[in-house]
């Protein structure tokens, strides 16, 4: 079979990241060198740092990407987009113009012969309540709505200036490491989840930026997927074997 390719949390578009044109420019070099491998692509969330959808105005920018995405479903790769906490106001664009399939929450799916649990990670495993009601207020119907209200102006300014506060406060804008597996929460997550559906072969998450395998089973991986940031890290599934790579400019991807 050909290989499926899973990546996420480029933030294009972010204002904290200075090398805007350059960081989209190999993701899409990134994307076009797997093509001819490729039978699927998942996205799995915050490619962009901030995408509010409005009903006929859609984010400013992404044209090479949005392209790339045109492309590859245009010659039949499916390419699957899972919605994280920086995009989840996404409406149907990228399904009507791009050919992508959205996805808004978790799923399993099955890959050739292997059971895939698949999810972005935000809110899944913590028990932070600032998090998770302000990810309430974000999923809120309602507040959508009442947002969507502004003009685009200074709705999108604000939710970049927003994204971009988020990142900053961090140290160098960076992720905290890797905390180990008790307190790791899309760890935890996984873990508990494999109580009640042991026949999940491989955990797939975005959202912590951080490059991580780790075997919690003894036919179960977990992988997180870093980021398109500073790592370029990306996940590739060949129909036996689930690993993890960095994409360095210039390379030719087997």
């Amino acid at each position: 079979m050909k290989k499926v390719y899973f990546l996420s949390d480029a933030h294009l578009g972010s204002r904290a990241i200075r090398h805007q044109r350059t960081q989209e420019r190999r993701l899409v070099n990134f994307l076009d060198a797997i093509k001819h491998n490729a039978s699927a692509i998942y996205l799995m969330g915050d490619m962009f740092d901030f995408w509010f959808e409005y009903r006929t105005v859609v984010p400013k920018g992404y044209t090479r990407f949005l392209g790339k995405l045109s492309e590859l479903t245009d010659s039949g790769i499916e390419v699957h987009y899972f919605v994280g906490n920086h995009d989840l106001w996404m409406g149907d664009y990228l399904e009507r113009e791009c050919g992508v399939t959205l996805h808004r929450e978790p799923e399993v799916v099955e890959i050739g012969d292997r059971v895939f649990y698949l999810a972005h990670g935000d809110g899944l495993g913590t028990e932070e309540r600032g998090f998770l009601l302000l990810r309430k207020i974000f999923h809120n119907r309602i507040c959508q709505h009442l947002f969507a209200a502004l003009h685009p102006r200074w709705g999108m300014t604000f939710g970049l200036e927003w994204a971009k506060r988020s990142r900053l406060k961090r140290e160098d804008g960076k992720e905290p490491p890797y905390q180990g597996e008790e307190k790791e929460e899309l760890v935890r997550f996984a873990k508990g989840y494999l109580q009640t559906h042991p026949e999940i072969n491989a955990f797939v998450f975005g959202h912590r930026h951080i490059e991580l395998h780790l075997r919690i089973a003894a036919s179960t991986d977990l992988f997180i997927l870093g980021d398109w940031i500073g790592e370029y890290t990306y996940a590739v599934f060949d129909g036996e074997t689930m690993y993890l790579e960095n994409f360095v400019e210039g390379e030719t991807i087997p």
